[in-house]
């Protein structure tokens, strides 16, 4: 079946005015622990969802879960963030990362705690007027979004 919008289940979906956003830009410095400033960012603000717009930066210790696998990578080198996704709830952060070392090596996964900023992480988080929250979804097993 080719996929078209009306056969997009309704609570799968979220919208509201582009007037309704707020913008919260943050600079962290060295040795910010990037997951936990971020979530604690988000917590201070009024909004109950979130999203990053734009993040650049480096890292000198990386810690994400790759795809597909349970157990966390830890990573200590120098490294620069290629780019950053995800959204924010009051379930926490759901956060993806790729970074790539002095080879262009590049490694992604989920953005753990424990990922430690070099030099800066210029982050832009969009904050929206709706709620975002994480509820099991049985047709994938995991915590998923959900819109109210």
């Amino acid at each position: 079946m080719i996929w078209h919008p009306r056969h997009m289940d309704p609570e799968l979906k979220s919208r509201w005015p582009g007037a309704a956003m707020r913008f919260l830009a943050l600079r962290l410095l060295p040795g910010d622990d990037l997951r936990s400033a971020l979530d604690l960012a988000f917590r201070a603000e009024r909004e109950h969802a979130g999203f990053v717009v734009a993040c650049v930066g480096s890292l000198s210790k990386v810690c994400l879960r790759p795809a597909g696998l349970d157990t966390p990578m830890a990573l200590e080198v120098t490294l620069e963030i290629v780019s950053l996704s995800g959204t924010f709830s009051e379930n926490g952060p759901h956060l993806h990362i790729s970074v790539s070392d002095s080879k262009g090596t590049m490694l992604g996964g989920h953005l753990l705690e424990g990922s430690i900023v070099r030099t800066t992480a210029e982050v832009v988080i969009g904050l929206a007027p709706v709620h975002f929250r994480r509820m099991v979804d049985p047709r994938t097993g995991y915590p998923e979004l959900h819109f109210d």
